[in-house]
């Protein structure tokens, strides 16, 4: 999609399988295939993206072939489902380190470029199994959710770079759902209709600091909000009074979306502040 408009691509897959073993050139290849084809620029890349020389090397090879890097889409990912019971520590790290760590290799590898020519668009592929939770995923919602904590830092430090970060969580049919999902469900999740919120975040017009649910031909924003919240100060009851007022403090109404955790601080300075001068 992005070389149908233009764009000249390198194609990153490991080509493994779905919880990431092996590796093969015939994926990343025959995209590439299909692009040239359609008369397009891209060339296949096979490296790992937990091997952060391999990720710089990548990088460098988009430099040296096409002289800059605009976008990076960060899609790398694997499986190891199981109950966290059961689940192998091992397995946890390889997840966190594929799909968390190999965004930040990716992302450390370009930030440098972007910087220097001021522009960016970077997309980090996020899940509503992060975002929402999921059963037998807790490695995958953990490296999930850590990839919007990262999007929304840089989002804050690439913004007079013109950098714009934003995070995008798509229901698709992969090669990782093939074996989830029934055959019509398959079917009306293709993957083609994730495609335009991604074209959407690697564009010119690119928002900063959003999260887009993309699934079906539905498009959806997520945010973490913000209650009013009440402010109990610090007393020896405090506990029991702040039991009482759960439902105060978790009522929806006339939550916000702060634009940073020092905003979100700030909130709860004011709240003291106002109690003092009121005592």
């Amino acid at each position: 999609a992005l070389a149908a408009r233009g764009a000249k691509v390198v194609v990153n897959d490991l080509g493994g399988a779905v919880d990431g073993s092996g590796g093969s050139a015939t994926a990343a290849q025959k995209v590439v295939d299909e692009i040239r084809a359609a008369g397009g620029e891209a060339v296949a890349n096979g490296a790992s993206v937990t091997d952060f020389d391999a990720v710089q090397a990548m990088v460098q090879q988009a430099i040296d072939q096409w002289g800059r890097v605009d976008v990076l889409v960060n899609n790398a990912g694997i499986l190891r489902d199981k109950s966290f019971s059961k689940m192998e520590l091992a397995d946890f790290r390889l997840v966190v380190d594929v799909h968390l760590m190999g965004a930040v290799h990716c992302t450390k590898a370009v930030w440098p470029h972007m910087v220097a020519q001021k522009y960016g668009r970077i997309v980090m592929t996020t899940s509503s199994s992060g975002l929402y939770g999921n059963f037998g995923q807790a490695n995958y919602g953990a490296a999930k959710l850590a990839l919007v904590g990262l999007m929304q830092t840089l989002s804050i430090e690439g913004a007079k770079h013109d950098i714009r970060v934003n995070a995008l969580a798509p229901t698709a049919a992969t090669r990782m759902t093939e074996g989830l999902m029934p055959a019509e469900v398959l079917e009306a999740l293709k993957p083609e209709a994730v495609v335009p919120a991604m074209l959407v975040m690697a564009s010119e017009q690119a928002p900063n600091r959003t999260i887009l649910c993309a699934g079906a031909g539905t498009y959806e924003a997520a945010h973490i909000t913000l209650t009013q919240g009440v402010h109990l100060g610090l007393t020896p009851d405090t506990p029991e009074r702040l039991l009482a007022a759960l439902n105060d403090i978790t009522d929806p109404a006339g939550e916000t979306v702060p634009m940073s955790g020092s905003e979100q601080g700030t909130n709860e300075i004011k709240q003291a502040l106002a109690a003092r001068a009121h005592a």
